[in-house]
C-alpha cells in the first residue's frame, strides 16, 4: 500500500487497535485484506473487525503491541473491483426528493434512476441501525447534501443519498438523506431469523435494478 499519508495505528483501550487509513478506497482493501489473512488463518486472534469510513477498529486482540508492528509491514494489495458477493436490489425511482436531485444533477427527472443504477455499488461501513450499510461507488459530481430538515420518518425501503453515499432504510426511522425510490422487494435488510442477519455487509456489492413505477406486480 502506497498511501498519500502514513497508516496510523493506535491503540484503542487494552485490547483493541484502531487504524487509520489515508482514505475509502484504501480502508475497504485494508478490510479486505484482514479478512482474507483472517480466513487463510494468518491472522493472529481478533475477535471483532469493524470498518468505518476511514478507520478499522480491530477489537480482542491478544497482543496488540505485537500485531501494530506487523501492520505497518503489511503490503496490501488494492482490492479488485469484481471482489465480494453481489446483492441485487430492485428499486422504484419514485422518491420525494427525486426532483430535488435531478435539478442538483442538472438532469431530467426520469434520468435520475437510471444514472443512479448504471454504477456498481459496495457497502463500505455500517451503523445508524441495524442493516444500514453505507454505499459508496457514486462518482463525485454526483455527491449530493442531506436534507436542510431531516423527516421525522422516512420509511423502510428507502432508496436514498447523502454526501458520497447511497443506502437503502431497512426500517422506518427518522432521516435526513435525500429519498430517491423505494424497494419493492419483500426481502429484509435486517432478519434476525438468518444466519447473517444484516443482507449488507461490509465489501459485499449492490447492484440497483430499477422496476416500472406502479405496483409490485407492474399493474397501474
Amino acid at each position: 500500500m502506497t498511501p498519500s499519508r502514513p497508516v496510523q495505528v493506535r491503540p484503542a483501550g487494552r485490547h483493541a487497535l484502531l487504524v487509520d487509513l489515508p482514505d475509502a478506497e484504501r480502508t475497504g482493501a485494508f478490510h479486505a485484506e484482514l479478512l482474507r489473512r483472517r480466513a487463510a488463518g494468518t491472522l493472529p486472534p481478533v475477535e471483532d473487525i469493524v470498518p468505518g469510513a476511514r478507520t478499522v477498529l480491530l477489537d480482542g486482540v491478544a497482543h496488540p503491541d505485537e500485531l501494530a508492528r506487523r501492520i505497518a509491514d503489511w503490503d496490501v494489495p488494492s482490492r479488485a473491483a469484481d471482489e465480494g458477493a453481489v446483492v441485487e436490489i430492485p428499486v422504484r425511482y419514485d422518491g420525494p426528493d427525486l426532483a430535488h436531485v435531478a435539478a442538483l444533477w442538472g438532469v431530467g427527472v426520469d434520468e435520475v434512476g437510471a444514472r443512479h443504477s448504471s454504477y456498481p455499488y459496495r457497502v463500505a461501513f455500517c451503523g445508524f441501525a441495524p442493516g444500514f450499510g453505507y454505499l459508496t461507488g457514486l462518482p463525485a459530481e454526483l455527491h449530493v447534501p442531506r436534507r436542510d430538515t431531516p423527516r421525522t420518518r422516512v420509511p423502510a425501503g428507502a432508496v436514498a443519498l447523502a454526501g458520497p453515499y447511497s443506502a437503502v432504510y431497512p426500517r422506518a426511522t427518522p432521516g435526513g438523506w435525500q429519498l430517491i425510490g423505494t424497494m419493492p422487494d419483500p426481502t429484509p435488510l435486517w432478519d434476525l431469523t438468518r444466519e447473517q442477519p444484516a443482507l449488507l455487509t461490509p465489501g459485499t456489492r449492490v447492484r440497483f435494478v430499477p422496476e416500472i413505477s406502479g405496483s409490485v406486480d407492474g399493474t397501474p
